[in-house]
């Protein structure tokens, strides 16, 4: 079985449980194994950009080992996901040592933990109480908790320690259909994921 190397920057722990969760799968799903190396999740925003950025100068003057596949996370925090996956896409210049995958949850990472209410509700004991997308801070936080509380659970770490297990149980389809941001990232990432595969187990000529 093909082993790949993930680099992942994201935001916070939320991102970084639920993407290495989803990443895991789809190598899984593909016929290979995935490593992931989380080299950013803390300090919001700006700190995961910054470090990607030092990350490639780093890579493009031969520094370190460079990784198979690059996941750059960054909440839209009510900018349109497509402008956010643009800043990401455009913060750094080519060549690039590795495909690069934004994930850019709108308008938070939140939605994206309860984007299929039924496989949320076989896992947690309670369906999420979904909305039209608000941009207040902190609202789908809140809204995680009160699901997981719903199902008779505590939310120690805020809900993030469901991370796997709602992952696993998720129908992706659904999820994608119910939050385009996911969509988006799903196909992205399961296109180079595979693409990757391919050239492993690919005949050497």
């Amino acid at each position: 079985m093909p082993s790949l190397t993930v680099g992942l920057f994201s935001e916070d722990a939320a991102q970084e449980e639920f993407l290495t969760a989803v990443l895991r799968r789809l190598a899984t799903e593909g016929g290979a194994r995935v490593v992931v190396h989380p080299v950013s999740s803390r300090g919001g925003h700006g700190r995961a950009l910054d470090e990607f950025k030092t990350y490639h100068r780093a890579l493009a003057s031969g520094i370190g080992p460079a990784a198979q596949l690059i996941v750059v996370a960054i909440d839209g925090n009510c900018t349109q996901w497509n402008t956010v996956r643009g800043e990401i896409l455009q913060s750094v210049a080519p060549p690039h040592p590795a495909p690069i995958v934004p994930a850019c949850p709108d308008p938070h990472i939140e939605r994206w933990y309860m984007a299929d209410p039924v496989s949320f509700s076989q896992v947690v004991g309670a369906q999420p109480r979904l909305e039209r997308t608000k941009c207040e801070r902190g609202r789908y936080k809140a809204l995680l908790q009160e699901a997981i509380r719903n199902g008779g659970h505590t939310p120690t770490l805020g809900g993030i320690e469901f991370a796997r297990e709602l992952v696993e149980a998720m129908d992706l389809y659904r999820a994608g259909q119910n939050e385009a941001s996911l969509r988006s990232f799903l196909r992205d990432c399961r296109g180079n994921l595979n693409e990757l595969i391919g050239d492993h187990v690919r005949p050497r000529i």
